[in-house]
C-alpha cells in the first residue's frame, strides 16, 4: 500500500501542493498522514501515526525529503527502519525511490546536501550576527523607555485596567510586559 506523509511548519501554510503530488503518485488521500510541526520537532504524532500503522511491503511516499525530516542522521534513521521493516521510501521531488540501487545512494548524496545548505545558512547568520555585535548594533528588541514601564506599572498596580488594555496603551507585547513585570526591582 502506498502511504503518504505530508508537513508544514505552521497552520498558515498550504500543503495542497503535496497532497496534489502524492495522489499522483498513486497515494489515496484517505491514506496521507498531514501535519503542520516544525521538522525539527521530535515530537510529530502524524508521522509517528504513519510508522505504526506502516506494514512490511508498504511504500511511505513524501512530496520532498525536508517534509519527513530535516537532519541527515534523522532521514537515515527512517530508511534504515524502513528497510529493517521491509517498507519502500519514495521522495517524488528528489526522484528517490529505496527500492533500486541508485535510490538509496541518491537518497544518502541528496540528504547530505541538503544538510550542507542547512550547516551553511545557519554559519552565516552566526557570522552575520557577530559582525553586527563587533559593530555595536545591538541585537534584540530595544528596551521599553523607563517612564513607559513606571506608567504601565502604575496602571497595573491600580487594578482599574487589564494588561491587555495597559499593552495597547503603551503599544508593548504582553510577553515584553511580563517580563519587565516580573524582572523589575523591588520597591
Amino acid at each position: 500500500m502506498k502511504l503518504g506523509y505530508c508537513r508544514c511548519s505552521t497552520a498558515f501554510q498550504d500543503m495542497l501542493m503535496q497532497i496534489e503530488a502524492l495522489k499522483a503518485a498513486g497515494v489515496k488521500e484517505d491514506n496521507i498522514f498531514k501535519e503542520h510541526v516544525s521538522g525539527m520537532k521530535k515530537d510529530r504524532p502524524e508521522l509517528k501515526r504513519l510508522l505504526e500503522y506502516a506494514r512490511e511491503g508498504d511504500e511511505i511516499v513524501v512530496f520532498k525529503l525536508d517534509r519527513i525530516s530535516r537532519s541527515l542522521k534523522h532521514l537515515e534513521e527512517l530508511v534504515e527502519e524502513f528497510q529493517n521493516r521491509g517498507i519502500e521510501f519514495i521522495s517524488i521531488h528528489e526522484k528517490i525511490d529505496t527500492s533500486t540501487a541508485m535510490g538509496k545512494f541518491f537518497f544518502r548524496m541528496m540528504g547530505s546536501i541538503a544538510e550542507l545548505e542547512r550547516d551553511i545558512i545557519s554559519e552565516r547568520t552566526k557570522e552575520q550576527l557577530a559582525a553586527k555585535k563587533k559593530n555595536g548594533i545591538k541585537l534584540g528588541r530595544p528596551a521599553v523607555d523607563k517612564e513607559i514601564l513606571k506608567d504601565a506599572f502604575t496602571l497595573y498596580e491600580s487594578k482599574r485596567y487589564s494588561v491587555k488594555e495597559i499593552t495597547e496603551k503603551f503599544g508593548i507585547s504582553r510577553t515584553t510586559f511580563y517580563d519587565y513585570l516580573k524582572n523589575r526591582p523591588a520597591n
